[in-house]
């Protein structure tokens, strides 16, 4: 082989070893961005989810407080007309008692009431109170119960109440207190249940 041969031949040697170099860098080189571009999806993916999470989560709570808000503000005018129906049903109930008060009924109903405060005394002195509205019908009271009521200096709407000194008892039969009773133990079941 002459030297131009050699030449020749270490010449194409060295181009075919540096172009499998070159080849072999460029496919590593590659592999390596490829490798990169893969782990760079995945953490912008991971990213992304836990960013997606978070404003969720975000928005979740933001639903959770305007729901909370509103359903606070629901049984607040809830409260506020149940409150007015409530007043309304009891000025109903009241003017009902002041019509029962001026009925030839009600006098047939404090004789009740007096006789049962009787039959509690039970022959021991007692003090049977009319409301100070009730005065006039005083006298019939006395007519049909053989008992004198005392008038009350304060107004009871209605009704008696009757003191038994001997055993320490009070006997409240009075309309007033009825009715703050009604209104204590009022319970509103009608319409929409809710907690």
């Amino acid at each position: 082989m002459t030297t131009e041969e050699k030449l020749q031949h270490f010449y194409a040697v060295s181009i075919e070893s540096a172009k499998e170099e070159a080849d072999k860098a460029i496919s590593e080189y590659r592999a390596s961005l490829e490798e990169d571009l893969e782990k760079h999806k995945k953490e912008k993916k991971a990213a992304s989810e836990n960013q997606f999470k978070i404003e969720s989560e975000n928005a979740a709570r933001e639903i959770n407080k305007a729901l909370s808000s509103e359903h606070l503000h629901i049984k607040r005018r809830l409260s506020k007309k149940h409150q007015e129906l409530e007043e309304k049903l009891f000025e109903e109930v009241e003017e009902m008692l002041r019509a029962f008060l001026t009925s030839p009924e009600y006098a047939g109903w404090l004789e009740d009431k007096v006789k049962r405060a009787l039959a509690a005394a039970e022959g021991d002195q007692i003090d049977i109170y009319l409301s100070s509205g009730d005065e006039a019908l005083a006298g019939e009271i006395q007519q049909r119960t053989g008992i004198r009521p005392l008038i009350s200096q304060s107004s009871f709407l209605g009704g008696i109440r009757a003191v038994i000194p001997e055993k320490n008892i009070l006997i409240d039969y009075t309309l007033l207190t009825m009715l703050e009773t009604e209104k204590e133990n009022f319970n509103f079941d009608g319409g929409l249940k809710h907690e």
